[in-house]
Parts: C-alpha cells; structure tokens; sequence
C-alpha cells in the first residue's frame, strides 16, 4: 500500500465514523424527544412524568455534549496525524534528547498530556454544568483539581515504567517482541486487579466497613448460599462527588471487595440491596468477568500482532503524517499512531461487544431470580433508573451500539417472567 491510498483510506475511515457517531446521537435525541410527553405504561405507576421529563433532559445534554466531543476527538487526530502535530512534536524531542528510548517515551507523554488538557473543558462542562443543573454533582473546583492531579501522579508512577518498559522490550525483543509486550501488559493488568481495592481506590474515596449489622446478616447469608467470598463489606462515600448510585465488585482473588455508594443504601430497602448484590455475584458464578478478561487479553495480543506488522511499513507512518526515523524513535512512534488510529477502524466492533455484556446482564438478573426475588431487583433497578435519570427510552440503534445494560423496558419484562 502506498502513504496515499492509507491516507485516504484513514480520511474516509474517519469521516464515516465520526458521520456514524453523529448520527446514531441525533436519532437518539429524535427518539427521547418523540417519548417525552408519556412515562411508558411499564413505568407509569413508579415513576413520575417530572422524573421522566429530568432522566429525558439529562441524557439529551449529555448526548448534545457527546456529539461536541465527538467532532473535537475527529479533529484533533486529525491535527496530530495529518495535521503534522505529532510530527513536530517529535522533531521537538528528537532536538532534546540524544537517547532514542528518551525521545519516544517524551513524544507519547507530550501528546497523552496535550489531549487531557485540550479535553479539559469538555470534562469541566460536564460536571458543573450539566451533572450540577439536574441535581447530581456534589463535586467542589478544589476536589476536581485534586482528584485530576492525584490522576495525574498515579498514571505517572505507573504508566511511565510501563511504557520505558514496553519500548525497551519492542526494540530489544526482535520480530517477536509482541509476545514479550503482551506478557508484561498482561503481568501488569492482573496486578492492578490485585491492588486496587486496598491501594488505589482508597487514594480517592473514603471506604468504610458496613455498620448495619441486619443488613450485614442478610448479605452474609446470601454470599453463603452463593459460596461466594469476599474480603468485606465497605460503604463508599459516592456522596462526597455526585448524588448517583450504585454497588460493584472489586479486585480478584482473595483481594474481592463489596462496595455499596452510600447514596444507594439511603436510596434502596435490604431485600433491594440483597437483590442488586445477588445480581452483581450473578457475574461471577457465570464466570462474566474471567470472560471479559480473557477476551481483553486475547485482543490485545491480536492489536499487538498487528502493531508488529505495521511498525515496519513505511506507508503506515507517512499515511498518517509521519515521517518513519531510522531509530529507536520509529518504536514509539508506532506504538502512538497504531492506538491512535485503532477506534477509527473498529467502530464496527462496538454493537458486538455492547450485545456480549448486554447478554451477561440479562444472565446476572436470572442468577438474581434464582436467589432473590426477582421483583425486588425490578424495584430496585426503578429505583435506580429514577435516581440516575437515566433515560426509559434510548433510540433502540442506538442503544445497540452503545449500552453495556439493556433498555429498561426490556430488562424489567424480563424480570417479570422470571
């Protein structure tokens, strides 16, 4: 392939895709607006239409925003590759440093930094204006600076191992350096699985054990009868940053960790919560959640693969508006543009990875059936629709593309058969 048939096919890949995004966003604004008016009939006893005319506006904002966004994304890869930006940034550090390793690690921070800051606003907008107009931002500008700076730090003290390491392994590894960049990129997943919970986590949220000792009963019990163990029960404080609710698992191994919001445990009664819970154990014991790992890592591998045959064809590089060096330098350059460019050319996977985890929910809520019962999962999820705003009725396209859960309407009618 030549550097201009790659760089028309990256223009059209591109253009198509952020048309695509463009597009699925006005149907589904089109969709929520047409179904305003009325709380659908499933709903109409729970939910209000004041909370359906919020959970309406709240995502259509969000969606408007996300369609900003989406062009800003398009034209700022198109600033970096074609535009020359990641070329004279690299020219830059190619004048700074003598050391090739140095000079790709400079290149591939400068330009993950340059994107965080110019994607600052859009951050900003989201929580103070929208998450603060409907109700759920409890967020402080010093506690947004704080946690943002605190990102900061922490992605340094791990990335930057990391990625001296992933270069250093590409350049020294020979053709099958992808294997060993893959081993180590798995090491380090698995790692911060295990570290998380007690570690990480605690860097931004205050947890803290359970106090209700008849709730802490109920759940014991119910993680008995699963023969599901966990290293605690721990109430976050998701107050202390936005209204929104929820509960997860966390960590692998001996590390799991249950964490409950505490805006949730004001928000649902014990047989809710046990039922939430039971649904959340229901991705482990059908093994949801060594699946997703799996899959990531067999993915990544096949990018990597990918990356290996690339990173030596010169089009690559020029089709994308750089020029290929003759050193150590090219390594990283590669390793840039290839996850750069990569959502352009699999937007397509997006509906099959959203229909896969869609497919887990509905199997973690019959798992929930089975130990709870399956109406007070339904009124929870209500509950947890009314309080999140989230919209009951997503365009249906859209929603295929994009939602990891399945539509409210959907997913309560099948709670109900069960």
């Amino acid at each position: 392939m030549t550097p201009f048939y790659f760089s028309a096919l990256f223009i059209s890949a591109l253009f198509l895709t952020t048309l695509a995004r463009l597009w699925l966003a006005r149907r589904h604004l089109a969709h929520i607006a047409a179904h305003r008016a009325k709380v659908p009939q499933a709903f109409h006893e729970q939910i209000d239409l004041a909370a359906h005319h919020k959970a309406a506006d709240y995502t259509s904002a969000k969606t408007r925003l996300g369609m900003l966004s989406a062009l800003f994304e398009s034209l700022l890869l198109l600033a970096f590759t074609l535009g020359g930006g990641i070329q004279w940034i690299a020219d830059f550090w190619q004048a700074t440093f003598t050391s090739p390793l140095a000079q790709g690690m400079a290149v591939i921070v400068a330009v993950l930094l340059l994107s965080s800051l110019l994607e600052i606003p859009f951050g900003l907008y989201r929580t103070f204006v929208i998450e603060a107009r409907f109700g759920f931002n409890k967020m402080t500008l010093a506690l947004y600076l704080a946690d943002a700076l605190k990102g900061l730090l922490l992605g340094a003290a791990l990335g930057l191992p990391l990625l001296f390491g992933v270069l250093w392994l590409m350049e020294r590894m020979g053709g099958n350096w992808w294997l060993y960049v893959w081993g180590v990129w798995v090491t380090f997943n698995l790692l911060l699985l295990f570290i998380y919970p007690s570690f990480i986590a605690p860097l931004f949220n205050k947890f803290s054990p359970l106090q209700d000792e008849t709730l802490k009963a109920r759940i014991e019990i119910l993680l008995q009868k699963c023969g599901f163990t966990a290293q605690g029960l721990f109430v976050m404080d998701g107050s202390k940053r936005s209204a929104h609710g929820n509960a997860y698992f966390t960590g692998f191994g001996k590390t799991k960790r249950i964490v409950f919001f505490d805006t949730l445990l004001s928000r649902l009664s014990a047989s809710e919560i046990e039922a939430v819970l039971a649904h959340e154990l229901g991705h482990f014991k059908r093994h949801h959640v060594l699946k997703r790992i799996v899959f990531t890592f067999a993915l990544s591998l096949g990018f990597l693969w990918l990356l290996a045959q690339l990173m030596q064809a010169e089009w690559f590089y020029q089709g994308l508006g750089v020029a290929m060096p003759a050193t150590t330098l090219a390594t990283a350059l590669a390793l840039l543009l290839f996850f750069m460019v990569m959502p352009v050319f699999s937007f397509l996977l997006h509906p099959l990875m959203s229909h896969t985890s869609r497919r887990h929910e509905f199997e973690a809520d019959a798992y929930a059936a089975q130990q709870t019962d399956a109406r007070d999962l339904a009124s929870a999820l209500v509950k947890m629709y009314q309080d999140n705003a989230a919209t009951l009725t997503p365009d249906p396209l859209y929603s295929m593309f994009y939602d990891s859960h399945p539509p409210a309407l959907l997913r309560i009618a099948r709670l109900q058969t069960l």
